[in-house]
Protein backbone atom coordinates (compact mmCIF):
# COMPACT_ATOMS: atom_id res chain seq x y z
CA UNK A 1 0.00 0.00 0.00
CA UNK A 2 1.29 3.44 -0.95
CA UNK A 3 1.79 5.89 1.90
CA UNK A 4 0.30 9.39 1.76
CA UNK A 5 3.60 11.01 0.77
CA UNK A 6 4.01 8.53 -2.13
CA UNK A 7 0.46 9.15 -3.33
CA UNK A 8 0.93 12.90 -3.29
CA UNK A 9 4.34 12.65 -4.98
CA UNK A 10 2.74 10.61 -7.75
CA UNK A 11 -0.22 12.95 -8.01
CA UNK A 12 1.94 15.99 -8.60
CA UNK A 13 4.26 14.47 -11.22
CA UNK A 14 3.28 15.67 -14.68
CA UNK A 15 5.03 15.75 -18.04
CA UNK A 16 6.79 18.85 -19.33
CA UNK A 17 4.21 19.35 -22.07
CA UNK A 18 1.61 20.26 -19.43
CA UNK A 19 4.16 22.09 -17.32
CA UNK A 20 6.26 24.23 -19.71
CA UNK A 21 8.13 25.74 -16.75
CA UNK A 22 9.72 22.39 -15.78
CA UNK A 23 12.72 23.11 -18.02
CA UNK A 24 13.79 25.84 -15.60
CA UNK A 25 14.26 23.41 -12.71
CA UNK A 26 17.76 22.16 -12.03
CA UNK A 27 18.13 18.39 -11.94
CA UNK A 28 18.36 18.42 -8.13
CA UNK A 29 15.16 20.52 -7.95
CA UNK A 30 12.94 18.23 -9.97
CA UNK A 31 11.68 15.85 -7.33
CA UNK A 32 10.63 15.97 -3.70
CA UNK A 33 10.28 12.98 -1.42
CA UNK A 34 7.82 14.37 1.08
CA UNK A 35 8.34 13.55 4.73
CA UNK A 36 5.66 11.79 6.77
CA UNK A 37 6.90 13.26 10.07
CA UNK A 38 5.36 16.02 12.14
CA UNK A 39 6.85 19.52 12.07
CA UNK A 40 9.11 19.08 15.09
CA UNK A 41 10.31 15.60 14.12
CA UNK A 42 11.20 16.76 10.62
CA UNK A 43 13.35 19.62 11.94
CA UNK A 44 15.18 17.26 14.31
CA UNK A 45 15.78 14.85 11.42
CA UNK A 46 17.18 17.65 9.21
CA UNK A 47 19.55 18.89 11.90
CA UNK A 48 20.86 15.38 12.50
CA UNK A 49 24.17 15.34 14.33
CA UNK A 50 24.85 19.07 13.79
CA UNK A 51 23.30 20.05 17.11
CA UNK A 52 26.30 22.18 18.08
CA UNK A 53 25.47 24.68 15.31
CA UNK A 54 23.73 27.90 16.29
CA UNK A 55 19.97 27.86 15.73
CA UNK A 56 18.77 31.18 17.16
CA UNK A 57 20.22 34.65 17.72
CA UNK A 58 18.19 37.05 19.82
CA UNK A 59 19.75 40.45 20.48
CA UNK A 60 23.17 38.81 20.40
CA UNK A 61 22.27 35.87 22.66
CA UNK A 62 22.88 32.74 20.61
CA UNK A 63 21.32 29.33 21.18
CA UNK A 64 22.57 26.08 19.66
CA UNK A 65 20.21 23.47 18.24
CA UNK A 66 21.03 21.25 21.22
CA UNK A 67 20.03 24.00 23.64
CA UNK A 68 16.88 24.75 21.66
CA UNK A 69 15.85 21.07 21.57
CA UNK A 70 16.33 20.86 25.34
CA UNK A 71 14.11 23.91 25.92
CA UNK A 72 11.47 22.55 23.53
CA UNK A 73 11.42 19.27 25.48
CA UNK A 74 11.01 21.11 28.81
CA UNK A 75 8.22 23.31 27.36
CA UNK A 76 6.48 20.23 25.93
CA UNK A 77 6.47 18.62 29.39
CA UNK A 78 5.24 21.91 30.89
CA UNK A 79 2.27 21.98 28.49
CA UNK A 80 1.47 18.40 29.46
CA UNK A 81 1.71 19.30 33.14
CA UNK A 82 -1.00 21.98 32.79
CA UNK A 83 -3.35 19.62 31.02
CA UNK A 84 -2.68 20.09 27.29
CA UNK A 85 -3.57 16.89 25.45
CA UNK A 86 -3.07 15.67 21.91
CA UNK A 87 -5.41 17.53 19.55
CA UNK A 88 -5.94 20.46 21.97
CA UNK A 89 -5.51 23.97 20.57
CA UNK A 90 -2.95 26.25 22.23
CA UNK A 91 -3.05 29.92 21.27
CA UNK A 92 0.32 31.66 20.92
CA UNK A 93 0.19 35.46 20.90
CA UNK A 94 3.84 36.51 21.12
CA UNK A 95 6.20 38.43 18.80
CA UNK A 96 9.36 36.89 17.31
CA UNK A 97 11.10 35.72 20.48
CA UNK A 98 12.76 32.39 21.33
CA UNK A 99 9.84 31.65 23.67
CA UNK A 100 7.35 31.95 20.80
CA UNK A 101 9.28 29.52 18.61
CA UNK A 102 9.96 27.12 21.47
CA UNK A 103 6.23 27.13 22.33
CA UNK A 104 5.32 26.44 18.70
CA UNK A 105 7.56 23.38 18.43
CA UNK A 106 6.70 22.15 21.93
CA UNK A 107 2.99 22.22 21.13
CA UNK A 108 3.67 20.23 17.96
CA UNK A 109 5.89 17.74 19.78
CA UNK A 110 3.03 16.66 22.06
CA UNK A 111 0.54 16.45 19.20
CA UNK A 112 -1.41 19.61 20.01
CA UNK A 113 -2.34 22.43 17.59
CA UNK A 114 -0.64 25.85 17.56
CA UNK A 115 -3.03 28.75 16.93
CA UNK A 116 -0.79 31.69 15.99
CA UNK A 117 -2.27 35.19 16.38
CA UNK A 118 -1.00 38.76 16.14
CA UNK A 119 0.12 40.18 19.52
CA UNK A 120 -1.05 43.63 18.43
CA UNK A 121 -4.60 42.40 17.81
CA UNK A 122 -7.33 44.32 19.59
CA UNK A 123 -8.79 42.77 22.72
CA UNK A 124 -12.06 41.80 21.05
CA UNK A 125 -10.14 40.24 18.18
CA UNK A 126 -8.17 38.08 20.62
CA UNK A 127 -11.43 37.16 22.31
CA UNK A 128 -12.87 36.13 18.94
CA UNK A 129 -9.82 33.95 18.15
CA UNK A 130 -9.92 32.25 21.55
CA UNK A 131 -13.63 31.51 21.41
CA UNK A 132 -13.50 30.32 17.81
CA UNK A 133 -10.74 27.82 18.61
CA UNK A 134 -12.06 27.00 22.11
CA UNK A 135 -8.47 27.31 23.27
CA UNK A 136 -7.92 26.63 26.97
CA UNK A 137 -4.25 27.66 27.12
CA UNK A 138 -2.87 31.03 26.02
CA UNK A 139 0.80 31.98 25.63
CA UNK A 140 0.63 35.76 25.80
CA UNK A 141 2.97 38.68 25.15
CA UNK A 142 3.06 40.76 28.34
CA UNK A 143 2.38 43.93 26.37
CA UNK A 144 -0.99 42.49 25.35
CA UNK A 145 -2.17 41.60 28.86
CA UNK A 146 -3.99 44.89 29.43
CA UNK A 147 -6.08 44.16 26.32
CA UNK A 148 -7.17 40.69 27.44
CA UNK A 149 -7.51 41.29 31.18
CA UNK A 150 -11.23 41.99 30.92
CA UNK A 151 -12.09 39.46 28.21
CA UNK A 152 -10.52 36.24 29.45
CA UNK A 153 -13.50 35.51 31.70
CA UNK A 154 -15.60 35.34 28.53
CA UNK A 155 -13.39 32.61 27.06
CA UNK A 156 -12.51 29.00 27.94
CA UNK A 157 -8.90 29.89 28.78
CA UNK A 158 -7.86 28.49 32.16
CA UNK A 159 -4.07 28.94 31.94
CA UNK A 160 -2.18 31.95 30.62
CA UNK A 161 1.60 31.93 30.28
CA UNK A 162 3.02 35.46 30.18
CA UNK A 163 6.07 36.00 27.97
CA UNK A 164 8.14 39.18 27.93
CA UNK A 165 10.50 40.18 25.09
CA UNK A 166 13.18 40.63 27.77
CA UNK A 167 13.00 37.00 28.95
CA UNK A 168 15.83 35.94 26.63
CA UNK A 169 17.61 39.28 26.26
CA UNK A 170 21.15 39.77 27.51
CA UNK A 171 21.13 41.21 31.04
CA UNK A 172 22.07 44.75 30.00
CA UNK A 173 19.36 44.95 27.35
CA UNK A 174 16.84 43.35 29.69
CA UNK A 175 17.41 46.06 32.28
CA UNK A 176 17.20 48.71 29.57
CA UNK A 177 13.92 47.27 28.30
CA UNK A 178 12.47 47.32 31.83
CA UNK A 179 13.49 50.96 32.34
CA UNK A 180 12.31 52.25 28.96
CA UNK A 181 9.26 50.11 28.23
CA UNK A 182 8.71 47.40 30.79
CA UNK A 183 7.43 49.70 33.52
CA UNK A 184 4.52 50.68 31.29
CA UNK A 185 3.44 47.05 30.93
CA UNK A 186 0.59 45.91 33.13
CA UNK A 187 1.01 42.38 34.47
CA UNK A 188 -1.28 39.97 36.25
CA UNK A 189 -0.80 38.89 39.83
CA UNK A 190 1.22 35.73 39.45
CA UNK A 191 -0.12 34.34 42.71
CA UNK A 192 -3.27 33.75 40.72
CA UNK A 193 -3.19 30.09 39.64
CA UNK A 194 -4.56 31.05 36.23
CA UNK A 195 -1.39 32.97 35.32
CA UNK A 196 2.30 32.15 35.33
CA UNK A 197 5.41 33.74 33.88
CA UNK A 198 7.70 31.91 31.48
CA UNK A 199 10.18 30.93 34.19
CA UNK A 200 7.48 29.32 36.35
CA UNK A 201 6.07 27.55 33.32
CA UNK A 202 9.43 26.04 32.39
CA UNK A 203 9.98 24.98 36.02
CA UNK A 204 6.81 22.90 35.74
CA UNK A 205 8.35 21.17 32.76
CA UNK A 206 11.55 20.41 34.62
CA UNK A 207 9.52 18.78 37.41
CA UNK A 208 7.30 16.72 35.08
CA UNK A 209 8.38 13.08 35.17
CA UNK A 210 5.62 11.30 33.26
CA UNK A 211 6.39 9.83 29.85
CA UNK A 212 4.24 10.43 26.79
CA UNK A 213 4.27 9.55 23.11
CA UNK A 214 2.55 11.66 20.48
CA UNK A 215 0.41 9.76 18.00
CA UNK A 216 0.10 12.80 15.71
CA UNK A 217 0.16 11.87 12.01
CA UNK A 218 1.53 13.80 9.06
CA UNK A 219 -1.97 14.56 7.76
CA UNK A 220 -3.27 15.81 11.14
CA UNK A 221 -4.04 19.46 11.87
CA UNK A 222 -0.92 21.17 13.27
CA UNK A 223 -1.19 24.93 12.78
CA UNK A 224 -3.97 27.50 12.56
CA UNK A 225 -3.08 30.79 10.92
CA UNK A 226 -5.50 33.55 10.05
CA UNK A 227 -6.44 35.35 6.89
CA UNK A 228 -5.29 38.90 6.55
CA UNK A 229 -8.57 40.29 5.28
CA UNK A 230 -9.38 43.89 6.11
CA UNK A 231 -13.15 43.39 6.22
CA UNK A 232 -15.33 40.82 7.87
CA UNK A 233 -14.27 38.27 10.45
CA UNK A 234 -10.84 36.65 10.08
CA UNK A 235 -10.83 33.08 8.86
CA UNK A 236 -8.78 30.39 10.56
CA UNK A 237 -6.56 28.62 8.03
CA UNK A 238 -6.01 24.97 8.98
CA UNK A 239 -2.62 23.54 7.99
CA UNK A 240 -1.49 19.97 8.53
CA UNK A 241 2.02 18.82 9.38
CA UNK A 242 2.26 17.64 5.79
CA UNK A 243 1.21 21.06 4.41
CA UNK A 244 3.74 22.87 6.54
CA UNK A 245 6.66 20.52 5.90
CA UNK A 246 5.89 20.39 2.17
CA UNK A 247 6.25 24.20 2.00
CA UNK A 248 9.50 23.89 3.94
CA UNK A 249 10.82 21.28 1.52
CA UNK A 250 9.77 23.33 -1.51
CA UNK A 251 11.39 26.47 -0.06
CA UNK A 252 14.63 24.58 0.53
CA UNK A 253 14.90 23.86 -3.20
CA UNK A 254 14.61 27.47 -4.39
CA UNK A 255 17.83 28.51 -2.63
CA UNK A 256 20.22 25.73 -3.66
CA UNK A 257 23.44 27.45 -2.59
CA UNK A 258 22.36 28.13 1.02
CA UNK A 259 24.74 26.39 3.41
CA UNK A 260 24.52 25.37 7.09
CA UNK A 261 25.79 28.05 9.51
CA UNK A 262 24.61 30.86 7.22
CA UNK A 263 22.34 33.48 8.76
CA UNK A 264 18.84 34.65 7.93
CA UNK A 265 17.31 37.73 9.49
CA UNK A 266 13.72 37.02 10.43
CA UNK A 267 11.61 40.15 10.58
CA UNK A 268 8.34 38.72 9.27
CA UNK A 269 5.98 37.76 12.12
CA UNK A 270 5.39 34.23 13.34
CA UNK A 271 1.61 34.49 12.98
CA UNK A 272 1.99 34.49 9.18
CA UNK A 273 2.99 31.53 7.00
CA UNK A 274 5.66 33.52 5.21
CA UNK A 275 7.28 34.33 8.53
CA UNK A 276 6.71 31.10 10.47
CA UNK A 277 7.51 28.60 7.72
CA UNK A 278 9.72 30.32 5.12
CA UNK A 279 11.64 32.57 7.53
CA UNK A 280 11.90 30.24 10.55
CA UNK A 281 11.05 26.56 10.04
CA UNK A 282 12.66 26.16 6.61
CA UNK A 283 15.94 27.90 7.58
CA UNK A 284 16.19 25.81 10.77
CA UNK A 285 15.68 22.67 8.70
CA UNK A 286 18.55 23.91 6.49
CA UNK A 287 20.65 24.30 9.67
CA UNK A 288 20.81 28.05 9.29
CA UNK A 289 21.03 30.51 12.17
CA UNK A 290 17.77 32.43 12.56
CA UNK A 291 18.18 36.01 13.77
CA UNK A 292 14.90 36.85 15.50
CA UNK A 293 13.70 40.45 15.24
CA UNK A 294 10.61 40.95 17.47
CA UNK A 295 9.86 44.47 16.28
CA UNK A 296 10.89 46.19 13.06
CA UNK A 297 12.32 49.66 13.60
CA UNK A 298 12.83 51.48 10.30
CA UNK A 299 15.18 54.08 11.81
CA UNK A 300 17.46 51.38 13.29
CA UNK A 301 17.27 48.89 10.43
CA UNK A 302 20.66 49.93 9.03
CA UNK A 303 22.31 49.26 12.41
CA UNK A 304 20.63 45.87 12.66
CA UNK A 305 21.93 44.88 9.22
CA UNK A 306 25.42 46.13 10.06
CA UNK A 307 25.49 44.23 13.34
CA UNK A 308 24.35 40.81 12.13
CA UNK A 309 25.44 40.87 8.45
CA UNK A 310 22.82 38.32 7.32
CA UNK A 311 23.27 36.08 4.29
CA UNK A 312 19.53 36.04 3.56
CA UNK A 313 16.70 38.53 3.99
CA UNK A 314 13.04 37.72 3.50
CA UNK A 315 10.47 40.50 3.65
CA UNK A 316 7.57 42.40 2.15
CA UNK A 317 7.78 45.48 -0.13
CA UNK A 318 7.24 47.87 2.80
CA UNK A 319 10.50 46.59 4.30
CA UNK A 320 12.43 47.37 1.12
CA UNK A 321 10.80 50.80 0.94
CA UNK A 322 12.14 51.54 4.42
CA UNK A 323 15.58 50.50 3.20
CA UNK A 324 15.42 52.72 0.12
CA UNK A 325 14.21 55.82 1.94
CA UNK A 326 16.66 55.57 4.87
CA UNK A 327 19.69 57.72 4.14
CA UNK A 328 21.56 55.96 6.95
CA UNK A 329 21.91 53.00 4.58
CA UNK A 330 24.26 54.95 2.33
CA UNK A 331 27.38 53.44 3.95
CA UNK A 332 25.98 49.99 4.77
CA UNK A 333 27.90 47.06 3.29
CA UNK A 334 25.62 44.29 1.97
CA UNK A 335 28.35 42.10 0.51
CA UNK A 336 27.41 39.15 2.78
CA UNK A 337 23.89 39.08 1.34
CA UNK A 338 23.34 36.08 -0.97
CA UNK A 339 19.54 36.18 -1.20
CA UNK A 340 16.86 38.82 -0.75
CA UNK A 341 13.35 37.53 -1.26
CA UNK A 342 10.18 39.62 -1.47
CA UNK A 343 6.67 38.30 -0.97
CA UNK A 344 3.41 39.01 0.82
CA UNK A 345 2.43 41.78 -1.61
CA UNK A 346 3.05 42.84 -5.19
CA UNK A 347 6.02 44.91 -6.24
CA UNK A 348 5.98 47.16 -9.28
CA UNK A 349 8.68 47.10 -11.94
CA UNK A 350 9.75 50.57 -10.91
CA UNK A 351 10.23 49.52 -7.30
CA UNK A 352 12.05 46.34 -8.33
CA UNK A 353 14.52 48.35 -10.44
CA UNK A 354 15.19 50.73 -7.53
CA UNK A 355 15.86 47.84 -5.13
CA UNK A 356 18.22 46.07 -7.53
CA UNK A 357 20.13 49.28 -8.13
CA UNK A 358 20.34 49.78 -4.36
CA UNK A 359 21.75 46.27 -3.91
CA UNK A 360 24.33 46.73 -6.66
CA UNK A 361 25.57 49.99 -5.13
CA UNK A 362 25.89 48.44 -1.66
CA UNK A 363 28.35 45.65 -2.31
CA UNK A 364 26.33 42.78 -3.78
CA UNK A 365 25.62 41.65 -7.35
CA UNK A 366 22.38 39.86 -6.51
CA UNK A 367 18.92 40.90 -7.66
CA UNK A 368 15.88 40.63 -5.46
CA UNK A 369 13.91 37.42 -5.92
CA UNK A 370 10.13 37.32 -5.75
CA UNK A 371 7.73 34.83 -4.30
CA UNK A 372 3.99 34.66 -4.83
CA UNK A 373 1.55 32.90 -2.57
CA UNK A 374 -1.05 33.06 0.15
CA UNK A 375 -1.49 31.72 3.65
CA UNK A 376 -4.15 29.30 2.33
CA UNK A 377 -1.19 27.48 0.76
CA UNK A 378 1.13 28.11 3.77
CA UNK A 379 3.17 30.72 1.88
CA UNK A 380 4.81 30.69 -1.57
CA UNK A 381 3.36 28.74 -4.50
CA UNK A 382 5.53 30.41 -7.16
CA UNK A 383 9.09 31.74 -7.18
CA UNK A 384 11.46 33.44 -9.57
CA UNK A 385 13.86 30.58 -10.25
CA UNK A 386 16.97 31.41 -12.26
CA UNK A 387 15.97 32.50 -15.75
CA UNK A 388 12.40 33.42 -14.75
CA UNK A 389 12.96 36.70 -12.88
CA UNK A 390 11.53 38.83 -15.65
CA UNK A 391 10.15 42.34 -14.89
CA UNK A 392 6.65 41.95 -13.55
CA UNK A 393 6.86 38.14 -13.42
CA UNK A 394 6.19 36.06 -10.31
CA UNK A 395 8.28 33.21 -11.68
CA UNK A 396 7.20 29.60 -12.02
CA UNK A 397 5.46 27.15 -9.67
CA UNK A 398 7.37 25.80 -6.69
CA UNK A 399 8.60 22.26 -7.29
CA UNK A 400 5.67 19.94 -6.58
CA UNK A 401 3.06 22.60 -7.31
CA UNK A 402 0.98 23.20 -10.43
CA UNK A 403 -0.65 26.43 -11.60
CA UNK A 404 -3.21 27.11 -14.27
CA UNK A 405 -5.33 30.05 -15.37
CA UNK A 406 -9.10 29.69 -15.25
CA UNK A 407 -11.92 31.83 -16.53
CA UNK A 408 -13.10 33.97 -13.61
CA UNK A 409 -15.80 32.34 -11.46
CA UNK A 410 -15.44 29.02 -13.31
CA UNK A 411 -13.24 25.92 -13.37
CA UNK A 412 -12.63 26.33 -17.11
CA UNK A 413 -8.92 26.39 -17.94
CA UNK A 414 -7.79 29.11 -20.35
CA UNK A 415 -5.06 28.77 -22.98
CA UNK A 416 -1.52 30.02 -22.33
CA UNK A 417 -1.28 33.78 -22.70
CA UNK A 418 -4.89 34.52 -21.73
CA UNK A 419 -5.66 36.42 -18.52
CA UNK A 420 -7.84 34.83 -15.88
CA UNK A 421 -7.87 33.67 -12.27
CA UNK A 422 -4.69 32.03 -10.95
CA UNK A 423 -5.50 28.56 -9.59
CA UNK A 424 -3.08 26.39 -7.62
CA UNK A 425 -2.75 22.66 -7.01
CA UNK A 426 -0.10 21.87 -4.40
CA UNK A 427 0.56 19.66 -1.38
CA UNK A 428 0.67 22.88 0.62
CA UNK A 429 -3.01 23.74 0.09
CA UNK A 430 -4.78 24.11 3.43
CA UNK A 431 -7.10 21.56 4.93
CA UNK A 432 -9.77 24.27 4.92
CA UNK A 433 -11.05 27.19 6.95
CA UNK A 434 -11.67 26.43 10.61
CA UNK A 435 -15.39 25.80 11.23
CA UNK A 436 -16.28 27.36 7.88
CA UNK A 437 -17.04 24.77 5.22
CA UNK A 438 -18.97 27.25 3.06
CA UNK A 439 -15.97 29.57 2.65
CA UNK A 440 -13.73 26.54 2.13
CA UNK A 441 -15.91 25.35 -0.74
CA UNK A 442 -15.82 28.84 -2.28
CA UNK A 443 -12.04 28.79 -2.59
CA UNK A 444 -11.09 25.10 -2.99
CA UNK A 445 -12.81 23.39 -5.92
CA UNK A 446 -12.49 19.95 -7.50
CA UNK A 447 -11.92 20.29 -11.26
CA UNK A 448 -12.55 17.83 -14.08
CA UNK A 449 -9.10 16.32 -13.57
CA UNK A 450 -10.24 15.15 -10.12
CA UNK A 451 -7.72 17.38 -8.33
CA UNK A 452 -8.45 20.06 -5.77
CA UNK A 453 -7.51 23.57 -6.91
CA UNK A 454 -7.17 26.68 -4.80
CA UNK A 455 -8.83 29.67 -6.48
CA UNK A 456 -6.64 32.61 -5.45
CA UNK A 457 -8.86 35.54 -6.39
CA UNK A 458 -5.93 36.96 -8.34
CA UNK A 459 -5.70 37.64 -12.06
CA UNK A 460 -2.73 36.61 -14.14
CA UNK A 461 -1.50 34.74 -17.21
CA UNK A 462 1.14 32.17 -18.19
CA UNK A 463 3.47 32.69 -21.15
CA UNK A 464 4.10 29.83 -23.62
CA UNK A 465 7.44 29.11 -21.90
CA UNK A 466 5.73 28.78 -18.54
CA UNK A 467 6.51 32.08 -16.79
CA UNK A 468 3.63 33.41 -14.68
CA UNK A 469 2.59 37.04 -14.47
CA UNK A 470 0.33 38.46 -11.79
CA UNK A 471 -1.77 41.35 -13.05
CA UNK A 472 -4.33 42.30 -10.44
CA UNK A 473 -6.36 41.21 -7.45
CA UNK A 474 -9.93 40.75 -8.50
CA UNK A 475 -11.24 42.61 -5.48
CA UNK A 476 -9.29 45.78 -6.28
CA UNK A 477 -10.73 46.49 -9.69
CA UNK A 478 -12.23 49.96 -10.20
CA UNK A 479 -15.13 50.39 -12.63
CA UNK A 480 -15.21 53.93 -14.01
CA UNK A 481 -17.81 54.89 -16.64
CA UNK A 482 -18.06 51.20 -17.55
CA UNK A 483 -14.31 50.79 -18.02
CA UNK A 484 -12.23 48.41 -15.90
CA UNK A 485 -9.39 50.24 -14.17
CA UNK A 486 -6.65 48.27 -12.39
CA UNK A 487 -4.96 50.04 -9.44
CA UNK A 488 -1.84 47.87 -9.70
CA UNK A 489 -1.21 49.06 -13.22
CA UNK A 490 -1.46 52.73 -12.15
CA UNK A 491 0.76 52.16 -9.09
CA UNK A 492 3.39 50.60 -11.32
CA UNK A 493 3.48 53.72 -13.51
CA UNK A 494 3.60 56.21 -10.63
CA UNK A 495 6.38 54.32 -8.82
CA UNK A 496 8.58 54.77 -11.88
CA UNK A 497 9.04 58.40 -10.79
CA UNK A 498 12.46 58.70 -9.08
CA UNK A 499 11.07 60.73 -6.14
CA UNK A 500 8.28 58.26 -5.25
CA UNK A 501 8.81 55.73 -2.44
CA UNK A 502 5.35 54.13 -2.47
CA UNK A 503 1.95 54.62 -3.99
CA UNK A 504 -1.52 53.22 -3.41
CA UNK A 505 -4.43 53.76 -5.81
CA UNK A 506 -8.05 53.33 -4.80
CA UNK A 507 -11.42 53.97 -6.34
CA UNK A 508 -13.30 56.95 -4.90
CA UNK A 509 -16.99 57.79 -5.39
CA UNK A 510 -17.98 59.99 -8.32
CA UNK A 511 -21.43 61.42 -8.96
CA UNK A 512 -21.77 60.13 -12.51
CA UNK A 513 -18.75 57.97 -13.28
CA UNK A 514 -19.48 55.76 -10.22
CA UNK A 515 -15.79 55.69 -9.35
CA UNK A 516 -12.57 57.38 -10.37
CA UNK A 517 -9.00 56.60 -9.41
CA UNK A 518 -7.19 58.51 -6.68
CA UNK A 519 -3.48 58.09 -5.96
CA UNK A 520 -2.01 58.35 -2.46
CA UNK A 521 1.70 59.03 -2.84
CA UNK A 522 4.56 58.74 -0.34
CA UNK A 523 7.69 60.60 -1.38
CA UNK A 524 11.24 59.72 -0.40
CA UNK A 525 12.54 61.16 2.85
CA UNK A 526 14.55 63.95 1.25
CA UNK A 527 11.82 65.05 -1.19
CA UNK A 528 9.22 67.69 -0.42
CA UNK A 529 5.72 67.85 -1.84
CA UNK A 530 5.37 70.33 -4.69
CA UNK A 531 3.07 71.25 -7.55
CA UNK A 532 5.95 70.38 -9.89
CA UNK A 533 6.02 66.72 -8.75
CA UNK A 534 2.23 66.46 -8.94
CA UNK A 535 2.33 67.80 -12.51
CA UNK A 536 5.08 65.33 -13.42
CA UNK A 537 3.05 62.43 -12.01
CA UNK A 538 -0.01 63.47 -14.01
CA UNK A 539 2.06 63.65 -17.18
CA UNK A 540 3.66 60.29 -16.45
CA UNK A 541 0.22 58.72 -16.09
CA UNK A 542 -1.10 60.37 -19.25
CA UNK A 543 1.87 59.00 -21.10
CA UNK A 544 1.44 55.45 -19.97
CA UNK A 545 -2.26 54.92 -19.23
CA UNK A 546 -5.59 55.10 -21.02
CA UNK A 547 -7.38 58.36 -20.28
CA UNK A 548 -9.95 56.66 -18.04
CA UNK A 549 -7.16 55.15 -15.90
CA UNK A 550 -5.39 58.43 -15.11
CA UNK A 551 -6.01 59.36 -11.44
CA UNK A 552 -8.29 62.34 -11.01
CA UNK A 553 -6.68 63.18 -7.68
CA UNK A 554 -3.22 62.93 -6.14
CA UNK A 555 -2.69 63.18 -2.40
CA UNK A 556 0.75 63.23 -0.76
CA UNK A 557 1.11 61.48 2.59
CA UNK A 558 3.97 60.78 4.96
CA UNK A 559 2.95 57.11 5.15
CA UNK A 560 0.23 54.68 4.08
CA UNK A 561 -1.95 52.72 6.51
CA UNK A 562 -1.01 49.06 6.98
CA UNK A 563 -2.96 45.93 7.82
CA UNK A 564 -1.85 43.61 10.65
CA UNK A 565 -0.02 41.63 7.96
CA UNK A 566 1.94 44.80 7.10
CA UNK A 567 0.35 45.19 3.69
CA UNK A 568 -0.98 48.53 2.46
CA UNK A 569 -4.51 48.84 3.82
CA UNK A 570 -6.26 50.10 0.69
CA UNK A 571 -9.62 49.26 2.27
CA UNK A 572 -9.00 51.88 4.96
CA UNK A 573 -8.23 54.51 2.32
CA UNK A 574 -11.40 53.58 0.45
CA UNK A 575 -13.41 53.89 3.66
CA UNK A 576 -11.92 57.32 4.40
CA UNK A 577 -12.83 58.59 0.94
CA UNK A 578 -16.37 57.17 1.12
CA UNK A 579 -16.95 58.88 4.49
CA UNK A 580 -15.60 62.14 3.11
CA UNK A 581 -17.90 61.85 0.08
CA UNK A 582 -20.95 61.08 2.23
CA UNK A 583 -20.22 64.02 4.54
CA UNK A 584 -19.87 66.44 1.62
CA UNK A 585 -23.18 65.28 0.15
CA UNK A 586 -24.90 65.82 3.52
CA UNK A 587 -23.63 69.39 3.55
CA UNK A 588 -24.97 70.00 0.04
CA UNK A 589 -28.37 68.54 0.93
Amino acid sequence: MLRIKDLITKMFKQSSDTQPWSNYYLEEQRDIKYTDKNIYEYMVECVGQDTDLFALNYFGTRMTFSEMFEKIDIAAKAFRSIGVKEGDIVTICVPNTPEALISFYAVNKIGAVADMIHPLSAGNEIKYYLNESKSRVLVLFDGAYSKVEDILDDTLVHKTIIVSPKDSMPKGLSVGYTITRGWKTKRPRFNDSDFMNWGSFMLKGMMYSKTYTSKMKSEDLAVILHSGGTTGKPKGIMLSNFNFNAECQQAGLVLPSIKPKEKIMTILPNFHGFGLCVSMHAPLCLRMEVILIPEFEAKRFHKTIQKYRPNALVGVPTLWEAMLSNKRFDDVDLSDLKYMVSGGDTMTNGMEDKINNFLHTHGTKINISKGYGMTEAVAAVAFTFEGTNEPGAIGIPMVGADIKICKVDTCEELPLGEEGEICVNSPTIMMGYFNNQEETDNIIKTHEDGKKWLHTGDLGYITPDGIIYFTQRLKRMIVSSGFNVYPGQIEQVIEQHPDVAKCCVVGIPHPYKMQVAKAFVVLKDDVKESSKIKKELKELCKENLAVYSVPKEFEFRDSLPKTLMNKVDFKKLEKEEQEKYDENNKVKE
